[in-house]
């Protein structure tokens, strides 16, 4: 089933064209790489896609993007796709509360008040992150002394507190040990169950490590789209195989 469809998507900074022509579908409960050189338009779909760009001034958009068939800019309001299509930044960015109020903070925000079921949804959230044996019996403390990769598997469980459709990554482990990216990688793994994720990534071995299918951006454009599998081993375009093999980028 398609989750996300994308038509003609076209994204501008000022006279930069940073996106052109994109069509894409993404399918639901799948995880989508998105590998490419810097500047390739990764992050400016990404951010498209939950209307995050719309606080860029200069910022201009034509096409479409459907959200279960519903276009997102001219049939849903910006704040209820945001609960609906969470993002997780590169560098993890906890609330200077305790981890506890980390998590409620967004069922909180949306009116949630009974603690019963804001402890219910913190206990969820941070399960699902794969962190709550590491900080269950310290929720009452500040989030910053954890370290970067329970930061990072914290902001996915205050993502999750919202209960989204859609999970975009930008970069969540480019700052990461080995041993912190396989731990959010496994909680992407057991996340598919319910979500829909895609991931934009410069590490093209997490891509292959963690995708379903993998699209490869160069300069604003979609050169191609396949299973990881394909992409990796048979790419059908020259310029993918020049970059996943070090080529170029």
């Amino acid at each position: 089933m398609v989750k996300l469809k994308i038509n003609n998507l076209n994204v501008w900074y000022e006279k930069n064209h940073a996106v052109k022509e994109l069509n894409l579908e993404v399918q639901a409960n799948e995880i989508l790489g998105i590998i490419g050189p810097s500047n390739s338009g990764k992050t400016s779909f990404l951010k498209t896609l939950n209307r995050l760009n719309e606080l860029n001034p200069g910022f201009t958009v034509t096409g479409e993007i459907l959200l279960d068939g519903k276009n997102i800019f001219t049939e849903l309001d910006k704040h209820l796709l945001r609960k609906r299509v969470g993002i997780v930044f590169a560098l993890p960015l906890p609330l200077p509360l305790t981890i506890f109020d980390n998590i409620a903070y967004g069922p909180r925000l949306h009116g949630l008040k009974n603690r019963a079921r804001l402890e219910e949804i913190v206990e969820e959230s941070l399960k699902a992150a794969a962190i709550w044996d590491e900080v269950k019996d310290r929720l009452n403390t500040n989030a910053f002394k954890l370290s970067g990769g329970q930061q990072q598997r914290l902001c996915i469980a205050r993502t999750l507190a919202v209960e989204p459709e859609v999970i975009l990554y930008d970069e969540p482990c480019s700052g990461l040990d080995p041993i912190s990216t396989l731990k959010i990688e496994e909680a992407m793994q057991e996340l598919k169950k319910n979500y829909t994720q895609i991931l934009v990534t410069n590490n093209v071995k997490q891509a292959a490590r963690a995708s379903d299918r993998t699209a490869f951006f160069l300069l604003g454009e979609l050169i191609e789209v396949a299973g990881t599998k394909q992409l990796f081993t048979v790419p059908k375009d020259k310029r993918t195989e020049d970059y996943i093999t070090g080529r170029f980028g």
